[in-house]
Parts: structure tokens; C-alpha cells; sequence
């Protein structure tokens, strides 16, 4: 599994980079997008009504749906296996690998397979696996991880792609995009035909018909699910609805929030391998459901962040993520949904930070094609962290003291007094430039205005005394 990291001293080696920089200007791209997408669309707001009540109904029948979904697959001929946490999907998928003789290993777009960190077990076993997704792939080169949800490099410049497929390649450097996706197109081409199994996720699943969709701009889904003769699907125990209906008002919100379309270029649909006359398709689908976390979150008070859709609304408008990008977070989840998610999943220790990476301006929550109340989760988690121990001690013991002081009037009076008299040692013109001890870190970006040399209370004291 990944060492964790700290998301404040990775955000201070970011900030101001070259990789936030791209970053972004990446996002706010996107969030341009979005906003003239809703606009355009007069159904928006109550379809982000009806695709919220759609999540949240699934999450209180998961049980029921995803059984559901389990005996139409089986019914068409395809395979579903439960695993309970990272380490079991990934023996299981090694086990499918094994037993149908596969050894090449194509992969369209999957945060699942991010989470489970299945790429390095896979290798570790002499398994071949290529990403195929053009920013996975891009990332899988370069030996990085993804730093957004819908974009993995966001983090690169085109300039930086070129300079990559030059040095991996062995190709002549380039900066054009039409050029750069073209050269990506050849080197894969032959990597699709010659593999034995392809690895997908799962945008959506389909209880109704144990269908599955995935949703993609570059068509390579459509080919790792179809050409090889083997394909496994990973899918997230949370991702599933009930029929077709809710499955078109899930697109329908999905597309717009991620990357301004009206609906993705493609939305494949799989019920099964092939049968008897289809002309191509694999002979053997196996899904593979996975909690990993997951059942603890759906009984706990952060439960409704089940209900996302992974479109990375929230990402692109999150003043924190456009400042420092996706690795800050040291997860596969980045942002704010990444911010509850991983704690939630893998627990507040070591990431009780994460809840912390937020102004709370409530941004997230107004994006989010769900409604998802981020915010509000964010809270809970701080709330959570402070009584389990996770606060800085200077953190938890200046929060103490200013407890015992804000019920005592005569001890506030002295304590705003005593802070009025100190900032007049660290301020200039009216502002604090450089603060002492933890409130350094604000200082360092901004000055911090100082207090009035009269409390409003003091003030209105005198003004009646006279």
C-alpha cells in the first residue's frame, strides 16, 4: 500500500510550482466548461434533484440491488466475485488471469484499480499491464501516479508529454496534441490486438439487466472490454442502479460535471461475453465487486459520499486543490470528495489531515451534480480528529485555552487586551506581516489585519459613560 504522507508539508513543496501551476489552469478549464454546460441545460437543476434522490435510494438498498445485479449477470453468462478488501480483489484477479492462461494485460481507465494499488501486483507476479486511458498511459510512462479523477495529468503540460514520448519512445519530440494522441494511438494499436485480458471499472451498473457501462472520450474502453478474450471489471460495491432510467439521469448529470459534454463520445454497455453468432466480444467477463471500506463508511455519518459518481466536479473548483493539484493528498482521491473518502475508507490515522485541506466555502457542495453535502462531512471528520487525538498539540492546547477564557469575561477582557499589546509587536501600517509560533504559516501568503486598539465592548462603555 502507499506510505502516507503529509498533505502540509506536500503542499508546501507544491505551492507555486510547476505542476500547481498546470494544475491549475487545468481546472478552472474544466470549470468554465461545466458552468456553460448547466447553463445550456434548463432540466439541470431538478435532473441533480432526481440524480441525488437515485444515489441515495441505491445506497439504502445496496444489498438488495447489488444481489440483483449479481443473478442477471450470472444469468448471461458472466462471473461475479465479492472481495472484501484490496488485498482479496487482487488475488482474485491474478487467480482469473492465471486460470484462463492470460499474461498481457490491457487496462481502460479505472480508479478502483488506482485504490488497490492492482498495477504493482500484478507486475510483482510477471503479469504485463498496460494502461491505455491517454493520461493513464502518459502517467504509467513516466512512472507517476494520477493527480485528478477525470484527468489524470492534469499535472503536465503538453510540452512535458512531448518531452516524455521522446525519452520513452523513442520518437521525435513533439508539443502537438493532434500529433502526441496519434503517436499514442500507433504505440498501443498492437498492445490491444496481442493482449490476453483487459481490465476495466465501472462507471455505472445496471441491476436491473447486470449491465455494466463505462463511459470514456477515447473509445480504448470499448477495445479492452471487447478485443481481448478475458475482461474483469472492478467495480466499487457503491456504483450501481437500480434500471435504465436512473442509469440515462446518471449520465445525463455525469457528462456535464466532469467535462462540459452532453454526454460522453462513449458510453458502452456490456451484459455478458459473447454468445453464440456475435461476432467478436470476450469469452469470459468477470466482475468484481469490491467493499474495501466501503461497508464501514455506508454505516457511519459520512455515508452520503457513497453516493458519487467520481465526475471531479468538486476538484476543479476547490480553491485548495487548484492551488497545490492532486498530490498533495498522497491518495488516489484527491480533492474534496478525496478529502472524506480516504479517511473514510482507510481511516483518520494517518489522514486526519485531509478534512483540514478546505477553506469551507461550500463550492464543492454547489457543483456537485448529487448534492453531495461535503462541507458538512468535513466537520464531522475535524470533530472526529480533535476527539481521537489528531489535532497538533499546539492546536489542541491553544483551542483549550481559549475555551476556559471565552466563558470567563474578566479572563476574555485580559486575554484581548494581552493580544492587542502583542500584535503591536509584529505589525506594521495597520497589518501583521510576519506572525509568531503555528500563525506563521497564514503570514507567510498574507498579512492579517491588526485588532483595533479599542474593542467595539470598550467603546461602547466609554460612549455611555459620556
Amino acid at each position: 500500500m502507499s506510505e502516507p504522507v503529509s498533505f502540509v508539508s506536500r503542499s508546501r513543496a507544491l505551492l507555486g510550482s510547476h505542476e500547481a501551476d498546470a494544475v491549475g489552469f487545468g481546472a478552472r478549464n474544466l470549470a468554465t466548461k461545466r458552468d456553460t454546460a448547466v447553463r445550456e441545460f434548463a432540466e439541470m437543476e431538478p435532473m441533480r434533484d432526481r440524480a441525488r434522490e437515485i444515489r441515495l435510494r441505491a445506497l439504502s438498498n445496496l444489498d438488495r440491488l447489488i444481489g440483483q445485479f449479481a443473478d442477471r449477470l450470472t444469468e448471461a453468462g458472466g462471473t461475479v466475485h465479492f472481495a472484501a478488501d484490496a488485498e482479496e480483489a487482487n488475488k482474485i484477479v491474478a487467480r482469473i488471469l492465471r486460470d484462463s492462461g492470460s499474461r498481457r494485460v490491457v487496462k481502460s481507465k479505472s480508479m478502483v484499480s488506482e485504490e488497490l494499488e492492482l498495477n504493482p501486483y500484478l507486475e510483482e507476479r510477471g503479469f504485463s499491464v498496460v494502461e491505455t486511458d491517454l493520461g493513464e498511459f502518459i502517467a504509467q510512462l513516466a512512472g507517476d501516479v494520477p493527480s485528478h479523477i477525470i484527468a489524470p495529468v492534469m499535472h503536465m503540460t503538453r510540452f512535458d508529454i512531448g518531452k516524455l514520448f521522446a525519452e520513452k519512445l523513442g520518437v521525435e519530440e513533439t508539443s502537438d496534441p493532434i500529433e502526441l494522441n496519434d503517436i499514442a494511438r500507433r504505440h498501443l494499436r498492437g498492445i490491444f490486438l496481442q493482449a490476453d485480458a483487459g481490465i476495466s471499472g465501472v462507471n455505472f451498473a445496471v441491476a436491473e439487466t447486470g449491465s455494466i457501462i463505462t463511459v470514456t472520450n477515447e473509445g480504448n474502453a470499448r477495445l479492452a472490454t471487447s478485443s481481448p478474450r478475458v475482461h474483469i471489471a472492478l467495480m466499487g460495491m457503491e456504483r450501481i442502479v437500480a434500471d435504465w432510467q436512473e442509469a440515462a439521469t446518471s449520465l445525463e448529470v455525469l457528462a456535464r460535471s466532469a467535462t462540459g459534454q452532453r454526454l460522453s463520445v462513449y458510453t458502452n454497455v456490456i451484459t455478458g461475453p459473447r454468445r453464440e453468432g456475435d461476432p467478436d466480444g470476450p469469452e469470459q467477463v468477470h466482475v468484481v465487486v469490491i467493499d474495501n471500506g466501503r461497508s464501514d463508511v455506508l454505516g457511519s455519518d459520512i455515508a452520503e459520499i457513497l453516493a458519487c459518481i467520481r465526475c471531479g466536479a468538486c476538484l476543479n473548483v476547490c480553491p485548495v486543490f487548484r492551488e497545490v493539484g492532486g498530490h498533495a493528498y498522497g491518495t488516489v482521491y484527491s480533492g474534496p470528495v478525496g478529502s472524506v473518502v480516504t479517511p473514510g475508507l482507510r481511516g483518520l490515522d494517518p489522514w486526519a489531515e485531509l478534512p483540514y485541506a478546505s477553506t469551507l466555502c461550500g463550492a464543492c457542495e454547489e457543483v456537485c451534480p448529487v448534492r453531495i453535502q461535503i462541507p458538512s462531512m468535513r466537520l464531522k471528520l475535524r470533530e472526529k480528529a480533535a476527539s481521537q487525538g489528531h489535532l497538533p498539540g499546539w492546536l489542541e492546547k491553544g483551542m483549550a485555552r481559549y475555551r476556559s477564557a471565552a466563558v470567563d469575561p474578566v479572563r476574555w477582557n485580559r486575554a484581548k487586551k494581552w493580544f492587542r499589546r502583542l500584535s503591536a509587536l509584529f505589525s506594521s501600517g495597520g497589518f501583521i506581516r510576519r506572525a509568531p509560533g503555528p500563525a506563521r504559516g497564514w503570514t507567510r501568503f498574507r498579512d492579517f489585519r491588526r485588532p483595533p486598539k479599542q474593542s467595539f465592548g470598550e467603546w461602547w462603555s466609554q460612549r455611555n459613560e459620556s
